[in-house]
């Protein structure tokens, strides 16, 4: 009701739908596109005004040079930008790595070859060393199964569509009572 663009508000109240947040209010084109530069401007009167600064040349290589280091063997690193690797490059123990679907037989293979060494160190003792392997088997498996359900999200199903004859061409008989 303030302006705040309807995509916003969908992710503030938690709505899987926009069309539910837009069920709240009638949203017309025009008080989107009026509301939107106001709700920014209000926005931008509670920050500083050196962050709306033209980035300098080194500055602009640097921020481009974050989301290429970003890209990672098995897809892409979504820790915030500025930020280093807390996780010492162990990608699929990490919940920011998004794999890459195209990497999917590469995460199998490393996931089976994990339960070898775990029986390997199992058979020799190597109690440390399973613990850990562990950890990166639970990784791998995670991974598999976020390929797994974004591939079931962007799978279609075809419902086909009703064919008229379906729809009109059922009759109903009305018997006349014989009294």
């Amino acid at each position: 009701m303030n302006g705040m663009p309807p995509h916003i508000a969908q992710l503030v109240v938690g709505h899987g739908d926009i069309n539910t947040t837009m069920g709240y209010k009638a949203v017309y084109p025009e008080e989107v596109i009026n509301g939107h530069p106001a709700f920014i401007a209000r926005r931008r009167t509670t920050r500083p005004s050196e962050e709306y600064r033209t980035p300098t040349d080194e500055e602009w290589e640097e921020f481009l040079g974050h989301f290429e280091r970003r890209r990672v063997a098995l897809g892409d690193c979504g820790r915030a930008y500025g930020t280093s690797c807390v996780h010492e490059h162990s990608c699929l123990r990490c919940s920011l790595l998004r794999p890459d679907p195209d990497q999917r037989d590469r995460i199998v293979e490393i996931r089976d070859n994990l339960r070898d060494r775990i029986a390997e160190a199992e058979r020799e003792g190597w109690l440390g060393e399973v613990e850990g392997l562990k950890v990166s088997l639970a990784g791998a498996v995670q991974k598999l199964a976020q390929l797994d359900e974004r591939t079931r999200r962007t799978t279609t199903v075809n419902l086909g569509i009703p064919a008229f004859r379906d729809v009109a061409g059922r009759t109903v008989t009305v018997t006349k009572d014989p009294s």
